[in-house]
């Protein structure tokens, strides 16, 4: 274990995510999986504990299980009683970890409930840092302040928000339900796949491009959260805590070396020495591939718009017809419309929303 590594406990308020994804994401289904991913980007989860009546999440139980979480059984009681006993059965557990088990640095509390923000202040108090993750709409505007760091589950990557969503989003939305407010969980509603979006990653890439992109996600998260230089062992162990089972022999390496050098002749990543020999510093490239990609977008768009508007609305299908290999996420955007809007600040495109059509318009200059 490195000394410097960040050792995380997780704490899972689920009814409150569980409902609030449904209530606020048009029924989209909680999985723990990003922010799984996400937090291996910033250190090593030795601790992960989920607070709710499991009586009412039969499917999400064993989704849990898979991902090694300890369930709390909070049964169900008449009135603000159940709520109380899950809130105060979290708060009492984190803090005891924070007094017995010093080594833990990172404290993740995942809710949107304002009950929360003594907890938050009490183990910063004991020199412990906090991330907090909910969802951004029956998230109180008191909590994300008292964190170090703060998640919206909607933005990690391989959450794919309902189209509808996406659109009401931008039209402000329905009101937020009162905070804390829980109900059983309905059965399981699975959204509609969304056309402009990729499938979320799987822990093993089946081919060389689902590798790169993986491999330049996880650099891009690293930068996000250190804010510095990112060396290649930190890219191998970030990796390793999405998948136990990564390894580059199984994409034909003989070393990780050897797979990042491979990555920088493609133009992927971009090296330059380290610190220490034989610890490369790891970067995503500012241009090359990525001004290549932007001229393609550009390319497609001058062609569409021949025949009309534009709408950002299936436009990556359409780059993707003219290059099967297209995907953002390969220079470290979240999303296509984050590449959109790279594009448009370098003069490349332009991208403005319409009313009418409740969608962006794109046009090449």
């Amino acid at each position: 274990m490195e000394p410097d590594e960040e050792r995380i406990a997780l704490f899972l308020d689920y009814e409150n995510l569980a409902i609030g994804a449904r209530d606020r994401l048009d029924g989209l289904q909680f999985d723990l999986r990003p922010v799984l991913d996400a937090l291996a980007e910033r250190g090593r989860v030795i601790a992960r504990k989920a607070y709710a009546d499991w009586s009412y999440f039969d499917e999400d139980r064993r989704m849990l299980t898979r991902s090694h979480v300890e369930l709390i059984e909070i049964p169900q009681r008449m009135g603000a009683s159940r709520k109380n006993a899950a809130d105060i059965k979290m708060a009492v557990d984190a803090l005891e970890m924070a007094f017995e088990r010093g080594y833990v640095t990172t404290f993740v509390i995942c809710t949107g409930d304002s009950d929360f923000t003594p907890l938050v202040h009490k183990l910063r108090e004991l020199n412990k840092r906090v991330i907090g993750v909910g969802i951004k709409e029956s998230t109180s505007k008191l909590l994300p302040p008292a964190c170090d760091e703060f998640l919206y589950y909607e933005a990690l990557e391989g959450v794919d928000v309902p189209a509808e969503r996406r659109r009401r989003g931008r039209r402000g939305g329905a009101r937020a339900a009162p905070e804390g407010a829980r109900a059983p969980a309905p059965a399981e509603v699975r959204p509609e796949p969304v056309e402009d979006e990729e499938p979320a990653e799987t822990s093993a890439p089946r081919d060389e491009g689902q590798l790169a992109i993986l491999i330049a996600q996880t650099v891009a998260g690293l930068e996000r959260s250190s804010g510095g230089s990112v060396l290649a062992s930190s890219v191998k162990r970030a990796l390793l805590r999405k998948d136990p089972t990564f390894s580059e022999a199984d994409h034909g390496f003989r070393a990780f070396g050897e797979l990042l050098r491979h990555l920088a002749d493609r133009n992927v990543i971009e090296l330059s020495e380290g610190s220490a020999k034989g610890d490369p510093e790891v970067s995503l490239p500012s241009q090359g591939g990525e001004t290549e990609a932007f001229a393609d977008l550009r390319d497609v768009v001058a062609d569409l718009q021949a025949q009309g508007p534009v709408q950002l609305s299936g436009l990556k299908n359409r780059v993707r017809k003219v290059h099967p290999d297209f995907s953002e996420k390969k220079f470290g955007y979240r999303g296509f419309l984050q590449f959109c809007r790279a594009a448009a600040t370098q003069g490349v495109i332009s991208l403005e929303w319409d009313d009418e059509a409740e969608d962006y318009l794109v046009s090449a200059p």
